[in-house]
């Protein structure tokens, strides 16, 4: 971290909000999109993470 100037964290702090601004920009321009082909996502995630939870206990017993 000693080469590491003040120069450095700006750009990465600017960097950081730009992409986040874009990211947000751009999921906003697709939202339509995403709830018509992707509306029952949460569903098969939530089933997923419930399933390895499952595991996860009877592999400790």
């Amino acid at each position: 971290m000693e080469n590491i100037g003040t120069g450095h964290w700006i750009f990465a702090g600017v960097f950081t909000a730009a992409f986040l601004v874009f990211l947000f920009w751009s999921y906003r321009k697709d939202a339509r999109t995403h709830a018509l082909h992707y509306g029952s996502n949460l569903k098969i995630i939530l089933g997923v993470v419930m399933l390895l939870f499952v595991i996860y206990i009877f592999k400790r017993l």
